[in-house]
């Protein structure tokens, strides 16, 4: 059997370099891949964190490390609507709610993720959230063995499900990328969404087209509001996760997801992003987000994290 392009094969990578994280205890490491490309990562710590911050310095209450998956979807180098994803262990709940804002359609675990400690201690997050999360949104889910060079399907989704998705990310073109132009996008959301939290990018395409994003927080694609059974679990969060993504995350997978990248600073949140999202926009290279509300924040740990990386010069807050 030839591995040359295949899941073994971007499995056979991410195994590769995973004991290259500088994770002390729990190393993963993933590949986010096409036909054409594909991308390796470990959880790791952002350079800036890690020299402004060290390892041990919680962000609000996030840790500053970057996730593996989430980590080659921030750096993936094109699109990754239609990519598949290998990773050495199952996967949270969080980064089910990335993998399939980016549009991924297929995610391998190595089947050694499955024997190892640290699932052990998180399986149920796993079976109950992660797994749930990837079959409404329609994205297949296999546990790979590259000795015995055997996949096994855990879910495969009918390829012509379409998943639920009340609230998409508003796109709209635009022919100049301005403060002006984000001022009169601000202008139009806030009318629109009114009280919600919401984001704004302006964003390009390799091209050179120009895009105005609105996305607003809502539970996860796959979910919708007008279920019963999907109502109840987007309000009752398991521990520390829920079904919801925040604004600021789903405008991050959503230029992963389209192949786009950030204008200049032309980046908004109506009011101060979560710990998790601004340590994703440290990770992502950002440097600079406007606040519509600096007092305001989905709990005090986004404050928090705010003040902390505004201190040491991490994130710039208009």
């Amino acid at each position: 059997m030839t591995h040359s392009s295949t899941p073994f094969s971007h499995m056979q990578h991410a195994v590769d370099i995973v004991g290259g994280s500088p994770h002390p205890e729990n190393k993963i490491a993933a590949t986010v891949f096409t036909d054409t490309w594909a991308l390796s990562r470990t959880n790791e710590w952002p350079a800036p964190i890690i020299d402004a911050l060290g390892t041990q310095t919680r962000i609000g209450n996030a840790s500053g490390t970057i996730h593996a998956e989430t980590n080659c979807i921030l750096h993936a180098p094109a699109a990754t609507q239609g990519a598949s994803l290998c990773i050495t262990d199952p996967f949270c709940p969080n980064c089910a709610k990335n993998i399939v804002e980016a549009g991924i359609t297929a995610i391998y675990i190595d089947h050694k993720g499955f024997d190892k400690d640290f699932f052990q201690r998180r399986s149920g997050h796993f079976d109950t959230m992660s797994m749930k999360i990837c079959e409404k949104a329609g994205v297949s889910v296999y546990a790979l063995n590259r000795k015995e060079e055997t996949i096994t399907a855990i879910f495969e989704a009918d390829k012509t499900y379409a998943p639920a998705e009340d609230s998409p990310v508003e796109s709209e073109t635009l022919q100049v990328a301005s403060d002006a132009m984000l001022r009169q996008l601000v202008g139009k959301a806030s009318r629109l969404h009114q009280r919600r939290k919401y984001a704004i990018a302006i964003a390009q395409n390799p091209r050179g087209d120009i895009f105005g994003l609105t996305a607003r927080a809502h539970a996860v694609t796959g979910y919708t509001m007008q279920d019963e059974r999907d109502e109840a679990d987007i309000l009752n969060p398991q521990s520390k996760y829920s079904y919801i993504q925040e604004p600021v995350n789903r405008l991050l997978m959503t230029m992963a997801r389209q192949g786009l990248t950030l204008c200049a600073d032309y980046l908004y949140a109506s009011q101060v992003p979560t710990a998790r999202e601004q340590v994703n926009l440290i990770g992502a290279g950002i440097k600079r987000i406007t606040v519509g509300d600096l007092r305001k924040c989905r709990d005090t740990d986004g404050l928090a994290a705010m003040e902390l990386l505004k201190q040491h010069g991490l994130l710039d807050y208009s």
